[in-house]
């Protein structure tokens, strides 16, 4: 996982020396239990009630998956965070999001419950940065890629980062249609091994 001040996690894009200086002052590490507070803090200002998880629900995750949460602060404040277990089951259902016992350390599928970012820090990247040391981290466990479900308006978002739409699923989660989006290291792997044309 990249962390630390001064990593750069966008070598290769252009940005104003403001932006440069922000991203020097941000940290990324997984969690442990003494971020409960702000985690639920941090959840319940980025969903309505029927989608957030509780604070309990958050803790119960914590002391099972803890290396599966990705925080990224500015400077001591939690901006942005995301989390999921990781599972051999292909598709994210909604008994996952309470059920802490589906998770598998060696699963193949990272999957993603909650992506949050701190409504006065939104569109500075914070999600996106946050999101590709996420996905690093899947790639270089081994896994065979991640699973999201999102809103129809976020899937461009997510498309940005190679995930597909596979459609909207079976998930009620909070009384919400989701679209489920996949983002599949095997293609990679395939396309890797087996190049086209010659």
């Amino acid at each position: 996982m990249r962390s630390g001040p001064g990593t750069c996690v966008f070598p290769d894009c252009a940005v104003t020396a403001e932006s440069c200086y922000s991203e020097a002052m941000q940290m990324i590490r997984h969690a442990d239990m003494s971020d409960l507070d702000a985690l639920a803090a941090l959840e319940s200002e980025c969903f309505p009630p029927a989608e957030a998880a509780s604070r309990d629900a958050i803790a119960d995750r914590l002391r099972t998956y803890a290396d599966h949460f990705w925080l990224l602060f500015d400077d001591d404040r939690l901006t942005a965070a995301i989390n999921g277990m990781v599972t051999d089951e292909p598709d994210l259902v909604d008994a996952m999001y309470a059920d802490t016992s589906m998770h598998d350390e060696r699963g193949a599928w990272q999957m993603l419950f909650s992506v949050c970012t701190d409504p006065g820090s939104r569109r500075e990247r914070r999600a996106s940065r946050l999101m590709r040391s996420v996905i690093e981290d899947a790639r270089d466990a081994g896994r065979d890629g991640l699973v999201l479900t999102c809103k129809e308006p976020l899937i461009g978002f997510y498309e940005r980062f190679g995930y597909r739409d596979e459609g909207v699923c079976g998930s009620r989660h909070g009384g919400a249609a989701w679209h489920q989006m996949r983002l599949d290291f095997r293609r990679e792997r395939q396309q890797s091994c087996c190049p086209q044309g010659r």
